[in-house]
């Protein structure tokens, strides 16, 4: 089962994809990218610089001996990533 949250969260990235990520004061280290997908909108963007992304993961992460599968989103206009679901 899963539970969405929509939290903000810190998130470190290396060759374009999450590693790290801080939610609820904790500190999440990826261990495995089990999906990637990206989602274009013509009415996200905010500039024509803007590509209108947001960009999805579905990653296996743990945080000491939690081990869990969470879904992070980073948003290309407001430049910032958010915890979107996490399964139980």
């Amino acid at each position: 089962m899963s539970r969405l949250y929509g939290d903000p969260i810190e998130v470190w990235v290396r060759d374009g994809q999450p590693v790290q990520f801080v939610w609820r004061d904790r500190l999440y280290t990826v261990r495995e990218i089990q999906d990637h997908w990206v989602v274009a909108r013509e009415w996200w963007k905010t500039s024509d610089a803007d590509p209108g992304e947001r960009r999805f993961w579905r990653v296996g992460a743990a945080a000491g001996k939690e081990v869990g599968t969470y879904e992070l989103r980073f948003d290309t206009a407001s430049d910032g990533w958010l915890l979107l679901r996490a399964w139980d």
